[in-house]
């Protein structure tokens, strides 16, 4: 079973117990703040569906997020194949969600740098990272990651009236 380990964390496949607490995640207002909506159950499933299919069929996926302290389900990061067409797909983004709880931790720097160091095991070139524009606490993991910015783009799959419309695109050569 793929897994990879940081000082504080485990970075896993996933597990059915995870998809409760990953499903009320989805739905915390706070957690989706830089997002058009929360998820329902539905939606939820359907995505988790999507990300073990990832890891089936790519070799590489959103790993689930555990403590290592007690084995707390708290989010994922990972590797993701761009979903949309843009002047930057296709390509493989580097993403992450963390529950409210466990935001301003580090968490989120500490576990996608050990996903980039993996997708240099992939032979994976270039990476990319993208947010809302307002979002800057995952633009700051962007810089702390060692990405850079590349510039801002309209995400095709946000309404053209939402604040959320406007995107930071960012990029880091892995190899």
């Amino acid at each position: 079973m793929l897994q990879l380990e940081t000082e504080r964390l485990v970075l896993r496949q996933w597990k059915p117990a995870d998809l409760p607490l990953f499903i009320e995640m989805n739905k915390d207002k706070e957690v989706m703040r830089y997002f058009p909506s929360t998820l329902t159950d539905a939606e939820t499933i359907q995505f988790y569906e999507r990300i073990v299919a990832e890891f089936e069929q790519k070799g590489y996926g959103l790993f689930a997020i555990e403590l290592k302290s007690n084995g707390k389900f708290i989010g994922y990061t990972g590797l993701h194949e761009i979903g949309f067409e843009a002047a930057f797909s296709p390509g493989v983004e580097i993403g992450w969600r963390l529950a409210a709880a466990y935001h301003n931790c580090g968490y989120a720097t500490e576990a996608a740098r050990a996903v980039i160091g993996y997708a240099q095991t992939l032979g994976i070139k270039k990476l990319y990272s993208f947010t809302a524009s307002v979002n800057k606490p995952s633009e700051r993991v962007m810089q702390k990651i060692g990405m850079h910015k590349i510039g801002e783009f309209m995400h095709p799959k946000v309404d053209d009236e939402s604040p959320l419309k406007t995107h930071v695109l960012y990029g880091l050569e892995t190899c």
